[in-house]
């Protein structure tokens, strides 16, 4: 069975950036499942998983456009650190929820300067072409609860 829509694939992959560099991978993992043609996975892999079968190996390099994006400057911003009342051990790394006019985004402390705290909404992975090396292992029909819910259930998906 080819990967298509309604159905489910599985795979092994390793992530690396342009300095071959491993971000991610599956190895010693159960590998991803996901449902095909819903949006489970970064556009630019999902649409050259498509027509490929268990067994397939392939490698894939995703564009920042069809991947996390393009690094967006204005979503780096510096705010005052009274912006974090009531949290004593604010520190680079930390993850909060920060309210926009377009709502609600995900930003990351990056520095911390005196009274001045340095917060950047892109996804860390904005802007880098991804470069996947792919395996599939097992592609199957999606269940008619899968496609309801629009995700897999079950071993390597979801579960409720």
């Amino acid at each position: 069975m080819q990967i298509a829509e309604r159905s489910v694939a599985s795979f092994h992959y390793t992530l690396t950036n342009d300095a071959g560099d491993v971000l991610d991978s599956s190895e010693g993992r159960e590998p991803l499942a996901y449902l095909h043609g819903v949006g489970n996975i970064v556009p630019g892999l999902e649409r050259e998983m498509a027509g490929h079968v268990a067994g397939d190996r392939f490698n894939v390099d995703v564009a920042p456009e069809e991947g996390y994006g393009d690094y967006i400057d204005e979503l780096v911003q510096i705010v005052p650190r009274t912006s974090f009342q009531g949290i004593d051990d604010l520190a680079v790394g930390m993850q909060f929820q920060a309210q926009t006019g377009q709502g609600s985004i995900a930003v990351v402390v990056t520095e911390i300067e005196g009274d001045e705290v340095t917060v950047d909404g892109n996804h860390p992975l904005a802007g880098e072409t991804l470069h996947f090396a792919v395996e599939v292992v097992e592609v199957r029909e999606a269940s008619a609860e899968e496609l309801q819910h629009g995700h897999v259930h079950g071993a390597g998906g979801h579960h409720h």
